[in-house]
């Protein structure tokens, strides 16, 4: 066989690889990974089941596919990366703005994996330690980083960096888990990522008690 011939079966071979990836999420999210067999998964792609099993040998193998394809199917949602200048600068408005309307935005282009987490959390799945131990975990680890190291310069106060962390995420993740999810068509709240974001991140660093001033 040619060069040309064996990067064009190599192609080939990346392709339906990506083909059973993409249809092996589309079912898990739609039935859960209780609810389908790699059998199902063969018919979908319109591939034998030992075409599957060539791909991915095992099923650990697949799920762990499954997360690394999902997290850069829609554009890589890197956290430290996306607040790096935020955080050079402290600006901390920014830093939060910035993480929340990221995350918010790739939400919204794939709610396909968000209903993936559910099924893998409800169904109690390798799948969703995978992804806490790879992309939970180190938000938590980098996000607090960033707070302990402003309370210690009293830009913040003293609480812990893991609550903070965990407010945080709670106001992003409900309010996107609503849109995606549960109110679509946004009867509860219709306002854009951009300021969903801005009103998330006013209401962590600032409360919402009214300011008083002494007569």
């Amino acid at each position: 066989m040619t060069v040309e011939g064996v990067t064009s079966a190599r192609m080939a071979g990346e392709e339906r690889r990506l083909q059973i990836l993409s249809v092996a999420v589309s079912l898990f999210s739609e039935r859960g990974f209780r609810g389908t067999t790699t059998k199902e998964i063969a018919q979908a792609a319109g591939v034998s089941e030992a075409m599957v099993f060539r791909h991915f040998a095992t099923k650990e193998e697949l799920y762990a596919a499954i997360l690394d394809h999902k997290a850069c199917a829609s554009g890589k949602f890197e956290p430290a990366e996306m607040a790096a200048d935020a955080i050079k600068r402290k600006d901390d408005r920014a830093v939060f703005e910035s993480l929340a309307l990221g995350a918010l935005n790739h939400h919204e282009k794939d709610p396909e994996f968000q209903r993936l987490l559910l099924h893998s959390a409800l169904e109690k799945h390798e799948l969703a330690q995978m992804f806490f131990d790879e992309f939970v975990r180190r938000v938590y680890e980098f996000l607090g980083s960033y707070i302990r190291e402003r309370q210690r310069e009293g830009a913040l106060i003293e609480i812990d960096p893991a609550i903070v962390v965990r407010s945080f995420i709670g106001m992003v993740m409900h309010h996107s888990l609503n849109n995606n999810l549960w109110d679509p068509k946004r009867r509860l709240l219709n306002i854009s990522n951009e300021s969903a974001a801005k009103h998330f991140t006013n209401i962590l660093l600032n409360g919402i008690t009214a300011k008083t001033t002494n007569s």
